[in-house]
C-alpha cells in the first residue's frame, strides 16, 4: 500500500478484534523498526513484544483500566535504555567498521565524540534522550503496520514504574517509554469511520 494512503488509512484503534497478527506480518513490521533512525545509530531502546495473556492481562491494571492491552493481538512496549557504558559503545563501534570495511582504529575519533556525549548527560538526562529515540522508532513501527493493513494504538496513559516491575526491565537497564496494543480493529469500533482530522497543510508546513 502506498504510503499517505496507508497512513490516511490508520488511526488509533478503540476497540480490537480477536484477529491475531501472524508472525511474518509482526517481524516485517518490526524489522522496518529496527531500521529507524536514531542519534549516533545508537538506538539506545529495546522493544518487547508481549503476547503472554496472563502478563498482559497483570499489565491493564497498570494501564488505568485500558483493556485494549489485554484485548488486542500484541502488545508493544518500546523500553529506553537507562544506561550505556564505554564497553557498549565500543561494540557498536566494531559493528560500524565491520560493516564498512574499516579498521576500527579510523573510528576512534567518533567513538570518543559518542563516549563524551554520553558521559556528560546525567541519568534523568540520558533517559530523555532514550525515550526521544525510542519515540522514532515507534514513528516507522505505527507506518510500518499501517503499510501492512494492521491496526495499533500507540498509548502514553500507563504507570510506567508497574510496568517496569511486571517486565522486570530495571535489572536490565531498561524504562518503560510508550507502549502499542497491536491487531486489527473490530468492526464495532465506531471511531474506524471517522475522518482524520489532521493541521492543513498549509498550516502545518512553512517554506522559508
Amino acid at each position: 500500500m502506498e504510503l499517505n494512503t496507508a497512513l490516511n488509512w490508520r488511526y488509533a484503534v478503540k476497540l480490537f478484534s480477536d484477529r491475531t497478527v501472524d508472525a511474518g506480518t509482526l517481524e516485517r513490521m518490526l524489522e522496518a523498526t529496527r531500521l529507524s533512525a536514531s542519534s549516533y545509530g545508537l538506538q539506545p531502546y529495546r522493544i518487547l513484544l508481549v503476547s503472554s495473556g496472563e502478563t498482559r492481562r497483570e499489565l491493564v491494571q497498570y494501564s488505568y483500566g485500558q483493556d485494549k492491552v489485554l484485548h488486542s493481538s500484541h502488545l508493544a512496549v518500546f523500553a529506553a535504555r537507562t544506561a550505556l557504558d564505554a564497553g557498549e559503545i565500543d561494540r557498536y563501534i566494531e559493528r560500524v567498521a565491520q560493516s564498512q570495511a574499516r579498521p576500527v582504529q579510523e573510528l576512534d575519533a567518533y567513538a570518543q565524540q559518542i563516549k563524551g556525549a554520553i558521559a556528560g548527560k546525567d541519568p534523568d538526562e540520558l533517559l530523555a534522550w532514550a525515550k526521544n529515540q525510542a519515540y522514532l522508532a515507534l514513528g516507522n513501527f505505527l507506518a510500518a503496520a499501517a503499510v501492512q493493513r494492521v491496526d495499533t494504538c500507540p498509548m502514553e496513559g500507563f504507570d510506567a514504574a508497574g510496568y517496569d516491575r511486571v517486565l522486570g526491565l530495571r535489572e536490565r537497564q531498561l524504562a518503560t517509554a510508550v507502549i502499542c496494543p497491536v491487531g486489527y480493529r473490530h468492526p464495532d469500533d465506531a471511531y474506524a469511520g471517522y475522518p482524520k482530522v489532521r493541521t492543513p497543510y498549509h498550516q502545518m508546513i512553512r517554506e522559508i
